[in-house]
């Protein structure tokens, strides 16, 4: 299997809380999160896509809306769609059923437009890949229930040429690539700020049936101090 150089990068409170906060430190965080993952002039990683789970998808573009879809449409060819082989840039999604109301196959973050990859199951409908080609967004099909990392992985190194990648969350997706072993690297932007919200979204999540709770230990790479009084550590995850 060909695969992507994977680093799961995330800014995070230092309470492990992936929530906004209404502090200055939070949006310096944030800001320096952004620019080394994908600032054309300060990123530090080199990637060619950043992959998000359902949730933060739809917490930051489909705003929890209903796709239209039409159930009459004509069967639409098997298999994967590319709508653009060649962005400089992809916006990777998780959607196993399909079921995001995207507007436009594009997403600007950080400065830098994106063209928008759902990765599907087998069991998203042909309504809604034909929603998707009409909006001209790009699908794969990687599994029949749920996620298959291996064909994804495999399917973004060969059709859209990554050769690096982030993962950007939220906790359940950090987590499941921990326990894959296909991890590469753990990056974190480590915000002076917490609230000790114990409802708050975190940045590892065991979640059944994508992961378990397991112990899982890292190797340090780096720290490097940025700033406003926040810190950039890099860990590799120590094999057993």
């Amino acid at each position: 299997m060909n695969k992507p150089y994977i680093i799961i990068h995330t800014h995070t409170s230092i309470d492990g809380n992936l929530d906004i906060m209404n502090l200055k430190e939070f949006e310096e965080a944030s800001r320096q999160y952004q620019e080394i993952a994908l600032d054309p002039e300060k990123q530090q990683f080199g990637i060619q896509g950043y992959l998000n789970g359902k949730t933060t998808t739809e917490d930051g573009i489909t705003h929890y809306k209903t796709p239209v879809l039409d159930e009459e449409a004509p069967l639409v060819p098997e298999g994967d769609y590319v709508a653009d082989a060649d962005a400089p840039m992809y916006y990777l999604s998780i959607d196993p059923r399909g079921e995001l109301a995207f507007e436009d196959n594009t997403f600007g973050y950080g400065g830098v437009s994106s063209h928008i990859v759902e990765v599907l199951t087998e069991q998203a409908s042909n309504a809604y890949k034909d929603f998707l080609r009409k909006k001209k967004v790009s699908y794969i099909i990687a599994g029949k229930e749920q996620i298959d990392y291996d064909i994804m992985l495999d399917k973004f190194y060969n059709l859209f040429h990554i050769e690096r990648m982030m993962v950007g969350g939220g906790g359940t997706m950090n987590w499941s690539f921990i326990q894959t072993g296909l991890v590469d690297e753990v990056s974190v932007i480590l915000a002076p700020i917490a609230n000790g919200d114990p409802g708050a979204h975190r940045f590892f999540v065991a979640k059944e049936p994508y992961s378990n709770i397991k112990e899982t230990a890292f190797q340090l790479k780096s720290v490097k101090e940025l700033e406003h009084d926040t810190l950039w550590i890099r860990y590799t995850v120590k094999k057993k």
